[in-house]
């Protein structure tokens, strides 16, 4: 038994959950969170995001965010 757990995201979801976690784990938001570990969980999700993708370090970086948020989007 395993202490792991596998969550799978599409290409484009992980590369929106990492833009916005990168955003988000920039700004103090200690009225947000019961424990600091919420706040841990949350680096460690974008740090395993971060080792995954290669895409945050493309120059056209900010062309494949807008590009992934616009497939997953939900229409209006």
């Amino acid at each position: 038994m395993t202490d792991k757990v596998t969550i799978e995201l599409t290409k484009d979801e992980a590369l929106v959950l990492f833009d916005f976690l990168g955003r988000f784990n920039q700004v103090d938001h200690k009225n947000i969170f019961e424990d600091q570990a919420e706040q841990k969980a949350l680096w460690v999700v974008e740090g395993q995001l971060e080792k995954t993708l290669v895409e945050p370090f493309m120059p056209n970086y900010i062309e494949l965010i807008k590009e992934s948020r616009d497939k997953i989007r939900d229409e209006e």
